[in-house]
């Protein structure tokens, strides 16, 4: 008998409880920057040296970070499930924490690429500088997806979310899109749990149980809820 499949979203509110900063609860400001100065095409074009300073440290803050509560209990469904995390986040927690299936619809920290050709992408763990070039001769650049840049992975995404059995969203305020419509693929029929210490509106969703919680008390919430009710 096949495992039934679980569709995770998850945001900002999983790695916040690992101590990574985000800028959802605090005016557009990210470590005291404003998104529109490090995280743009326009930012880059400005000023990339600050860019790359800003990537750095969001770097070394991911690599000093540990997977929490919610990212462990998250990984441990994948022993009674089909899990796959669709996740907007840019650090590896889940990964670290043991989930299998992980896409990353913004990127990933611990990659970089050529700022002309998006397919020249190589890893990295230390810092991108300046003069820094990719095989083709352009500057290299964190592989991430800026404000005002397409997100390719949501192709991908949306298949996904399409053929899950049970669909929950984790610690994002569901406003970043094309990231926050994909709730809106999840199959009107099947059961959506929506975690977050500040439920988002979902007004348009049925089948939503909501848990107003942080994500490491409310994944545990959860699997309490998917284990009484012998979802398999």
């Amino acid at each position: 008998m096949s495992k039934k499949k679980i569709v995770v979203l998850t945001g900002a509110g999983i790695s916040a409880e690992s101590g990574l900063k985000t800028f959802r609860d605090s005016d557009g400001l990210w470590e005291g920057y404003d998104v529109r100065d490090v995280a743009t095409p326009r930012a880059w074009k400005k000023n990339p040296a600050l860019v790359l300073d800003f990537y750095n440290q969001r770097r070394k803050s991911a690599l000093e970070a540990e997977p929490n509560a919610a990212h462990f209990g998250l990984a441990s469904l994948q022993d009674d499930f089909d899990v796959t995390i669709i996740t907007q986040n840019i650090d590896d927690l889940h990964e670290r924490a043991g989930s299998k299936k992980v896409l990353h619809l913004h990127g990933s920290i611990f990659e970089m690429r050529s700022e002309h050709d998006e397919s020249l992408v190589y890893e990295i763990r230390d810092d991108i500088k300046l003069g820094d070039t990719a095989e083709d001769g352009a500057q290299l650049r964190p592989h991430i997806v800026w404000f005002e840049e397409p997100v390719p992975m949501i192709a991908l995404a949306v298949p996904v979310v399409l053929s899950a059995d049970v669909f929950v969203v984790v610690g994002t305020s569901l406003v970043v899109y094309p990231a926050a419509g994909l709730v809106n693929y999840a199959p009107m029929d099947i059961p959506k749990y929506v975690i977050d210490k500040k439920i988002p509106g979902t007004p348009d969703v049925m089948n939503v149980t909501n848990i107003e919680k942080p994500a490491t008390l409310g994944v545990k919430d959860l699997i309490t809820i998917l284990r009484d009710a012998g979802v398999k």
